[in-house]
């Protein structure tokens, strides 16, 4: 063990103690592995100094975790990057037609298994890359989708075949031009209107596939729709939406913003969740909303945040009527979001 400046600390290097604020809340655990971001949190709340292990401890726990696991990685990312591979395999080799369903379902319940390690606002795959952007997001929707099914009360028997949904819905992208899905800038109308076709594409891909029910299907050609007709590709109205499209619509627009793209940078996902409440109001069903935006903001006082001015602070308290604008202790100053309307949380750093 050594205790070293905070100045001087180097991503990879492991807590040896517990790092506690001057509040006297946990920072980081003992075995926490440091990141950069790590760091920069260390410094906003002016710790001078901390404990890590040294070289040969960490070589020797390093040794002792491989010896018992077989591997470093957690259980969820490696029936992720599994899940990964498959979806590659299938929407590349055959255009995805005829997707091998037992084969997908087998591998999504797999990682199902392990979904308690899945946190909505705060995941990151391992080693993203722009170019596979499509099949991370089908994963990341059909894992949300399965999430709001079971948070909204959806029987048992629902929920594979709405996380098969997410997992689907955009698989009719593999029919459509890939310099349009990478473009690294604005569509033409031309290029929107190919685009959408995805949808129709994806739906005429599943129709015919006996293993998976028809809300599966629907999900393909409706995830676009919304409550007042103004989607695509039919326009069609709230009442002949198929609820599982309704989920998987509200993880498509949550991922789909809060992710890096080759034409954007992912949103902070609490302004996602404000565009969400907003667009309740007639374009998403609001009941479903409501509970997605009540379930992935209960989090316990304490949570570290990254504000939209780069200050970093804990919350400590949420309003339950106000779910994305909590109050936020920043180094003893307590900041009302609620009021504060100039500011928002930008990141999630610590749940």
């Amino acid at each position: 063990m050594a205790t070293v400046p905070v100045s001087q600390l180097k991503p990879g290097e492991k807590m040896s103690e517990n790092v506690q604020t001057k509040r006297g809340n946990t920072l980081f655990y003992k075995g926490k592995v440091m990141t950069e971001r790590d760091i920069e949190i260390l410094k906003a709340f002016l710790i001078p100094t901390v404990s890590i292990e040294s070289k040969t401890e960490q070589e020797s726990a390093k040794e002792a975790a491989t010896e018992e696991t077989g591997s470093a990685v957690s259980p969820f990312f490696e029936e992720y990057d599994k899940m990964l591979a498959l979806l590659k395999r299938v929407f590349i080799s055959a255009s995805g037609q005829n997707p091998p369903i037992l084969e997908i379902r087998t591998q999504l319940e797999a990682l199902i298994q392990h979904i308690e390690q899945y946190r909505i606002l705060t995941f990151t795959p391992r080693m993203f890359q722009l170019h596979d952007y499509v099949y991370h997001n089908s994963i990341m929707v059909s894992l949300t989708s399965y999430s709001l099914a079971k948070w909204h009360g959806l029987p048992a028997r629902d929920l594979m075949p709405v996380a098969l949904a997410g997992l689907l819905h955009d698989i009719g992208n593999t029919k459509v031009d890939q310099g349009i899905l990478y473009k690294p800038n604005k569509l033409t109308v031309e290029e929107t209107e190919e685009m959408k076709q995805h949808t129709v594409i994806g739906y005429n891909m599943l129709k015919n596939v006996t293993a998976i029910n028809e809300g599966v299907k629907l999900s393909a050609l409706q995830h676009h729709e919304r409550e007042d007709g103004s989607g695509y590709p039919m326009g069609i109205k709230g009442d002949k939406i198929h609820l599982y499209s309704k989920i998987v619509a509200i993880a498509d627009i949550f991922h789909a913003m809060t992710s890096a793209r080759y034409h954007k940078k992912g949103a902070s996902p609490y302004l996602v969740l404000d565009q969400l409440f907003n667009e309740s109001f007639g374009k998403l069903d609001p009941s479903l909303v409501q509970t997605f935006i009540k379930k992935v903001t209960q989090f316990h006082n304490g949570v570290l945040v990254k504000l939209s001015d780069n200050r970093i602070g804990e919350i400590v308290f949420s309003d339950r009527t106000h779910p994305t604008r909590p109050w936020v202790n920043v180094n003893g100053q307590i900041i009302n979001l609620t009021i504060e309307r100039s500011l928002y949380i930008q990141d999630v750093i610590q749940k």
